[in-house]
């Protein structure tokens, strides 16, 4: 299995060189918003060691990783008003990783609403900042 490569574009945003629509932040995972959503509050979580993918990490930051991750959920949920949730995360080309930083996908849904399809439209700015602080106040209330 390949390396782990320190210029792939989480570990760019994670050194803050790339901007994103940061979402919650502490000492072991950052969260940020998809900037091409499959849906509204479509929110990646990502773990800030170098791990290429779920075999890589170590197991106590898997473990903050997924709680992270639930606590996103739950606030996702309630500011989208989802009916539920799709949660994904992918290992390797043939496994269908796209960028080599360990990643979840956290994607609020609607019933009766498909997703859009993967990497297909780039979602306004605007609109990002907006669910972005959104959804962060809502992780804060639930501290």
């Amino acid at each position: 299995m390949p390396n782990y490569d320190p210029n792939n574009v989480f570990a760019k945003i994670l050194r803050g060189e790339l901007p994103a629509h940061k979402v919650y932040e502490d000492d072991k995972a950052f969260a940020f918003l998809d900037i091409m959503p499959r849906a509204p509050g479509h929110t990646l979580v990502i773990p800030k060691a170098a791990a290429r993918n779920i075999i890589d990490i170590v197991p106590d930051d898997l473990v903050h990783l997924i709680k992270t991750t639930q606590n996103i959920a739950r606030a996702a949920m309630t500011v989208f008003a989802a009916d539920g949730l799709t949660i994904q995360q992918f290992n390797e080309p043939a496994g269908g990783q796209v960028v080599f930083h360990l990643h979840i996908h956290v994607i609020p849904r609607k019933i009766g609403v498909p997703l859009k399809p993967p990497a297909s439209v780039k979602e306004d700015p605007a609109v990002l900042s907006d669910q972005a602080l959104r959804l962060s106040a809502a992780l804060k209330g639930s501290e």
